[in-house]
């Protein structure tokens, strides 16, 4: 009796030698230098390195708002050339709201300027996600009545709402004090395990780079190169003298 073939998923990100470059006043920086990675439908991919290593630059790229001047990015195969709503971005600062619109308003209001859902339809959807954020008390309350937290966590509801084929989460938590970006990184957990959504997420933390991720992609001080890349752990070993020894592994192949 034959083996049935094993079933090899198809990436849902793939980034093929991506050089990256912006123009200051005086110089022409290189932020990335032919970086490959694929990210698979799913993970929870973490894109970690020193400051200006190049990590925000790529979610940009991805996004579509920089032309990479060499390589490709392609998402479902498609090759990335401008911003869509198959790709979300969620910011670290908190003023990513509409001070003049309610928790619930701003979440529809993505729903209803991209086409993604109208009227009832984008409202109940904004309610849904914001209640997957533990938002449903403040839906109708203003930006300016909530914590850094909790604007952060209406953003994440924001970009999730618009279903998007991946989240771009950059350095999202980097602003909070260090127990409310705990529990944000907790929060964050649970709506994937709860919606198993993909996400791409920017830090320079290696202690949440392997309790937010599944996979790690290390990359060099300035510009970004691949160092490796390399698989987390699972949350049962989280705390563990496993996450010691890989904490203690990725900052040696990061600074030596």
């Amino acid at each position: 009796m034959n083996a049935r073939p094993t079933i090899v998923p198809e990436p849902l990100l793939q980034v093929e030698g991506v050089t990256l470059q912006y123009k200051t006043t005086d110089h022409l920086v290189t932020a990335t230098y032919r970086v490959d990675f694929e990210v698979m439908p799913g993970d929870r991919y973490i894109l970690l390195g020193p400051s200006g290593c190049g990590k925000s630059t790529l979610l940009k790229a991805i996004g579509g708002y920089m032309t990479p001047v060499e390589g490709e990015i392609k998402l479902k195969g498609r090759k990335v050339t401008e911003p869509g709503p198959d790709r979300m971005m969620v910011f670290q600062e908190f003023d990513q709201l509409l001070p003049w619109k309610t928790v619930k308003q701003n979440v529809a209001f993505a729903l209803t300027a991209s086409g993604r859902a109208t009227g009832t339809e984008a409202m109940d959807r904004a309610m849904s996600y914001i209640e997957k954020v533990g938002l449903a008390k403040f839906a109708d309350s203003f930006p300016h009545m909530l914590s850094g937290g909790m604007k952060q966590r209406v953003a994440i509801a924001r970009g999730m709402a618009m279903e998007p084929d991946i989240l771009l989460m950059d350095e999202p938590f980097a602003a909070l004090d260090a127990l409310t970006r705990r529990k944000m990184q907790d929060e964050l957990l649970r709506l994937w395990d709860d919606t198993r959504f993909t996400v791409l997420f920017v830090t320079h933390s290696i202690e949440e780079a392997i309790k937010v991720g599944t996979r790690i992609l290390l990359l060099s001080p300035h510009p970004g190169q691949v160092k490796a890349e390399l698989n987390s752990l699972p949350a049962s070993e989280l705390g563990t003298a496993a996450q010691g020894a890989l904490e203690t592994r990725i900052n040696d192949m990061l600074f030596a």
